[in-house]
């Protein structure tokens, strides 16, 4: 084995300015790297489909087998136990077989535990079934982000995954318009079934269409050339532990464990605050969250266009990710007071506001680990951040289950909502002043 503790050194050959950068972009020769793009975007629509089931139907559930709010909170903790467990396993996985395989097996995974809920009689059925839902929605995200690495050049990774980061808007879009009649007019069973069709047309477009770039047999040789214009980086092995003492890894980390738990929370506590707060009924459901979730695409796409424009005008990338951070974190703030308002659609309105600005973080905070990681690494570190999200997931769902059977208020949670932004870009500004890439003992293959 042969170890070297230097940068990845950049040959003679790669681009140094502008100009080249615009010259390889004028000769791309193809938008084959977009179609990839499509398929992440579809599988993270479906994704979020699936695990917004539950949410939706909670109060129909609670009713029909007479949850508690501790008792619906430790269903929903099932899911995190295991979307942390496969987080910090199936990143490193990915890393091992590949995103085809990787990513086939994930979705194939959580599909069948989606469907799942529907044969679930008790809560330790559901908390089954919610567990390997977990488990497989864990490839999701390395596998996407480590797809998008593998695809797009640095210039552009941002804005791929605003795109694709979007489909979980999609999703949330498409699961309060349809999830509803369904239970109303087929049964709640066949909602959790409803998303099964999709996943397996996906999978069947998944396998026929993805290779590696170097080994895609529709990609034209510009297109290649443009994909691989960054700095050269050798194949490489780099041990998974050695992750860890970088101070990169854990401006990751923590910034997703703070952030990420107030997605959980709209996801699986927005419509039960809108039915107890403003009187939402399981058919009302749709407008309001319909709205709140496409602000929400809005953000995403808008995130990951935000810091990529600043990147074509001469800003640095730790200028122009941060800057684009910060926007979003102060767009956060006004959701601290949503439960201090009267009427629905101001309240939908700060919502979604807020929902639009977690977005376009989290496209930015994805695309942190591709800034400061070699590609080898990406899905392994996303999936390290992804673990610490859980984490938070899982610590959120305790407390709100108990706040609101104790207190019957969301006060608290909310300020943590409106405040948890601004905490972890510090975070990340103390952590990674400079989003330097890292410097790894990297492990010849």
């Amino acid at each position: 084995m042969q170890q070297s503790s230097s940068k990845l050194e950049q040959p003679s050959c790669a681009p140094t300015s502008g100009t080249v950068d615009a010259a390889l972009h004028a000769r791309a020769g193809g938008n084959l790297r977009w179609v990839i793009c499509a398929l992440l975007f579809f599988a993270t629509t479906i994704n979020y489909m699936d695990r917004q089931v539950l949410g939706l139907l909670a109060p129909l559930l609670q009713k029909t087998f007479g949850w508690s709010e501790i008792q619906y909170g430790n269903i929903v903790q099932m899911f995190f136990y295991a979307y942390a467990l496969g987080l910090i396993v199936v990143g490193r996985l990915i890393d091992r077989v590949g995103t085809r395989i990787g990513y086939a097996a994930a979705l194939a995974v959580w599909s069948l535990s989606a469907i799942g809920h529907s044969l679930a009689r008790s809560i330790f059925g559901f908390g089954t079934a919610r567990f390997m839902l977990g488990l497989g929605e864990s490839g999701n995200f390395p596998a996407a982000i480590k797809t998008v690495t593998e695809w797009f050049p640095k210039k552009e990774r941002a804005l791929a995954t605003g795109i694709f980061n979007s489909g979980s808007n999609v999703g949330a879009v498409v699961a309060p318009l349809t999830v509803p009649w369904i239970a109303v007019h087929l049964g709640w069973r066949w909602a959790f079934v409803f998303t099964g069709f999709f996943s397996a047309t996906w999978l069947i477009l998944w396998l026929l269409l993805y290779r590696r770039p170097q080994q895609h047999p529709r990609l034209s040789p510009s297109e290649l050339r443009y994909i691989q214009s960054d700095p050269f980086e050798p194949e490489t092995k780099i041990p998974w532990l050695r992750l860890f003492p970088h101070r990169q890894t854990w401006a990751f980390v923590l910034g997703k464990s703070m952030t990420d738990p107030i997605w959980w929370f709209y996801l699986f506590w927005l419509p039960k605050f809108l039915h107890e707060t403003h009187g939402v009924t399981l058919t009302g459901l749709g407008p309001p969250l319909v709205a709140i979730y496409i602000a929400a695409d809005f953000g995403s796409v808008g995130g990951g266009w935000l810091s990529s424009s600043l990147l074509k005008q001469g800003w640095n990338v730790n200028r122009a990710r941060k800057s684009a951070m910060l926007i979003c974190a102060l767009c956060v703030v006004p959701v601290l007071f949503v439960s201090q308002v009267k009427g629905l659609w101001p309240a939908v309105a700060i919502i979604a506001l807020a929902t639009a600005a977690h977005q376009g973080w989290s496209c930015n905070m994805f695309t942190l680990a591709s800034d400061m990681f070699p590609r080898h690494a990406i899905a392994s570190v996303v999936g390290i951040g992804g673990f610490g999200g859980a984490v938070g997931g899982l610590c959120i769902s305790w407390l709100v289950s108990r706040l609101l059977q104790w207190t019957h208020s969301y006060a608290v949670v909310l300020f943590m909502a409106g405040s948890a932004y601004l905490f972890a870009l510090l975070l990340v500004q103390l952590l990674a002043p400079r989003l330097e890439p890292v410097r790894i003992d990297y492990v010849t293959a």
